[in-house]
């Protein structure tokens, strides 16, 4: 299809959140914009609003327009998320409509401007929003493909009709960052992940490396120090290394006190002092060292905009979000993180146990993928048994069929913790209103973040002060 045919733009799995940053670049270009999903969301709402068409039936008659029946005009973009035996899919599929995943479109839309690819297991939502909002605040602005709701803007995508970057995050999941062409690519983290896809640990590194041969000759590639991974880069692509204490981009003189971490960006040559912590998070030192670094090596980095654009970072959504604060030592907080692998839940428990030190943590766990439950049960148990009370509700599936064996009582059996259990979902808001929790971590990539305003809600009005 000629590009310039394209009038509509039909979106299988139209409410994942990689989905939706397309959608709106598409409404954009003042394009028609419809598309399919399994369940509403406050995205899809969001996305309603906005102008997209979203139907949540696979019935091909009822969920396709008739204005996006022509295959002439209409590209079909859909996520391997969604199941093969998809009615609507399928139905497009038979009819000669030109389908791509959304990773191709992206890698089309973003090929024409200079990209900032965030790649890795953990970490490359933050720091691709970081970057984002760093390069919004000097000025030079960035078009900008997230895979959370950015909080300073509510929205996953930031457009810009003339600056020449765009920041990306490179999803690993399918093998999909392979169609991006960065001109700056990090990579935060090599821990096996989507082992259903990939199937070893070798293959997933190996993904990953070939990730690095993509960088353009002439751009930069950054890596997480101690990685077991050995990058392939181009001849012409400049490497360098980061972490938070070593490495060419690391940081120095950290300050924690209560409720703030700063702390000075050494770059190469140079430093920018005193830079404090929109989210003062642990983990975030090292997210906002990677940031920093592809936004300094794109030469439009003011270094004052810079330091104002970290403190005033007020993360994604998902991302170790705040739902409830109460006044004084002793009064009870609600956060909510997307950390959903092993090493992503160690973290986010070990940052609010910096935070709070001392004070009783309760971890509700949803897992996500049977497969992801199947391949490290134990693992999860290790991390949640950092815990002082644990409450696991049943797996997430996602697009996966149940696994014979395999259920959330796999991890939990496995929890050292002193008090652990399993609730129904449905069962979940009473439960914590009627617990005596002093810090709650509500974590996992499923649907639970759905329940986090309704447990926030009642922990409020249970203390007499609704939201």
């Amino acid at each position: 299809m000629n590009a310039d045919n394209i009038r509509n733009v039909y979106f299988v799995g139209a409410g994942g959140i990689g989905m939706a940053a397309l959608e709106r670049y598409f409404l954009s270009r003042g394009m028609k914009v419809a598309g399919y999903d399994r369940t509403p969301s406050e995205l899809t709402a969001d996305l309603h609003r906005e102008g997209v068409e979203i139907c949540f039936t696979d019935d091909p008659e009822v969920a396709i327009p008739e204005g996006f029946r022509n295959p002439e005009d209409t590209l079909v973009v859909y996520t391997p998320a969604i199941p093969a035996d998809n009615r609507t899919l399928g139905w497009l599929r038979s009819r000669g409509f030109e389908i791509e995943k959304r990773a191709q479109v992206l890698g089309r839309v973003t090929r024409h401007t200079r990209g900032l690819c965030f790649s890795g297991t953990h970490g490359k939502t933050t720091t691709s929003s970081m970057a984002a909002h760093i390069l919004h605040s000097c000025k030079v602005g960035c078009n900008a493909f997230l895979g959370g709701v950015l909080r300073n803007y509510n929205s996953n995508f930031l457009l810009s009709p003339t600056s020449p970057w765009s920041v990306i995050e490179a999803d690993e999941f399918d093998r999909s960052f392979h169609h991006l062409t960065p001109w700056i690519a990090v990579v935060t983290a090599t821990d096996p992940d989507h082992l259903d896809i990939y199937g070893t640990e070798e293959a997933y590194l190996e993904s990953f490396a070939h990730f690095t041969e993509l960088v353009q000759p002439g751009g930069a590639l950054i890596v997480h120090t101690g990685l077991k991974l050995v990058p392939r880069p181009q001849p012409g692509v400049r490497v360098y290394s980061y972490s938070r204490d070593e490495g060419d981009f690391h940081a120095e003189n950290i300050c924690r006190r209560p409720g703030d971490i700063s702390f000075d960006f050494v770059y190469p040559g140079g430093r920018i002092a005193s830079i404090s912590l929109g989210v003062p998070v642990e983990v975030n030192i090292e997210n906002a060292v990677a940031a920093l670094a592809a936004c300094y090596l794109t030469g439009d980095m003011d270094p004052a905009a810079a330091r104002q654009a970290i403190s005033s970072f007020l993360g994604a959504k998902r991302r170790f979000e705040f739902w409830l604060k109460e006044p004084g030592a002793d009064g009870r907080v609600i956060i909510d993180d997307y950390a959903h692998h092993p090493d992503e839940l160690k973290a986010s428990i070990a940052s609010v146990r910096a935070l709070y030190p001392g004070r009783k943590l309760t971890v509700v766990f949803q897992p996500h993928l049977y497969t992801r439950t199947r391949d490290f049960h134990k693992e999860f148990a290790r991390a949640l048994s950092e815990a002082d009370e644990v409450i696991l509700i049943p797996i997430y599936p996602a697009r996966e069929l149940p696994i014979e064996g395999v259920d959330s009582q796999l991890i939990l059996r496995d929890v050292t913790s002193p008090k652990k259990r399993l609730v129904e979902r449905d069962n979940l808001i009473d439960t914590i209103k009627n617990s005596k929790f002093e810090i709650l971590l509500t974590a996992g990539a499923g649907n639970i973040a759905d329940l986090v305003p309704g447990i926030a809600e009642a922990v409020r009005s249970q203390a007499g002060n609704p939201a």
